[in-house]
């Protein structure tokens, strides 16, 4: 009887280890999920997919889904795509923007730190500060709800930006949600981005072909960034773990930021927001 018992336990546990192969296989994993080959080469984005592809996270609920992967979108409202200049948030005399925030009370006293490291990352060396709200009509409401997304650009009265505890409290993914915020979309959705990079559409997973869209949007007579904090990494929405965005000419480029804006990052907002005197 001991025995048989025993014998159990082994297959119990067996089986145990190969259900959670099956899981968590790179072929079988939700969309955009990937073994990666070491922490420090994800990105913010590659971050921001894991998070909202493994809580099911493309509708928020019956009115707002997400495009791109984390841009909110109401769906009684029209689709909008911030183009520049049309949903800036106001400039104050000062030569300053002002964003006022609400910070949810779920949120604990490391999650703030990060947070506000976050808004310190978009401040650093740009026009814009985040200020706690207190009569301000619009504002942002930063809520721990399910996934990392936050609507683009200024839409007037409270928007929401969600910052999941503890996968979106992350400097890098806040930092890149907040340059949504304020209006910017993902780098390699650039119109003229099959310039700079090569999309490997085959390797994308069939129901997140949307989200390598191309829009017309202001480039603020820029460069290409291939180190934007906005740009996808080169292994996004891959079905089979193979790349999915590849730069042209030099495949070794990095893509992406893991938490940091890049230079030209901070250049576009002081140009949108018409600050170019902060540039460097």
């Amino acid at each position: 009887m001991e025995r048989i018992i025993l014998l159990c336990m082994v297959s119990i546990c067996l089986s145990a280890v190969q259900a959670q192969k099956f899981l968590f296989n790179q072929k079988w994993g939700p969309a955009g999920y990937k073994e990666w080959r070491g922490v420090n080469e994800e990105t913010a984005m590659d971050k921001i997919i894991k998070t909202n592809e493994l809580k099911a996270t493309q509708i928020i609920d019956g009115t707002t889904t997400l495009r791109e992967g984390d841009i909110a979108v109401s769906s009684g409202r029209p689709p909008r795509i911030c183009f520049a200049r049309s949903c800036l948030w106001s400039k104050s005399v000062d030569g300053h923007v002002y964003i006022a925030y609400n910070l949810s009370p779920e949120y604990n006293e490391m999650d703030t730190m990060l947070i506000k490291t976050g808004m310190a990352n978009i401040e650093q060396g740009t026009c814009v500060r985040f200020v706690p709200r207190t009569h301000q009509r619009d504002y942002i409401d930063i809520q721990p709800k399910s996934g990392c997304w936050s609507y683009l650009g200024a839409r007037g009265g409270r928007q929401t930006v969600s910052l999941q505890i503890p996968n979106c409290v992350q400097v890098g993914v806040v930092s890149h949600e907040f340059m949504h915020t304020l209006g910017f979309v993902h780098e390699q959705s650039r119109l003229d981005r099959d310039n700079y990079v090569t999309i490997m559409w085959p390797n994308i997973s069939r129901d997140r072909l949307r989200n390598f869209e191309k829009f017309r949007t202001d480039t603020l007579d820029l460069p290409y960034d291939y180190g934007s904090i906005l740009h996808f990494g080169k292994y996004a929405y891959s079905q089979r773990g193979e790349p999915t965005v590849l730069p042209k000419d030099n495949s070794n480029i990095q893509l992406g930021q893991t938490s940091s804006l890049s230079h030209i990052d901070r250049l576009k907002i002081n140009r949108l927001y018409n600050c170019d005197d902060m540039d460097d």
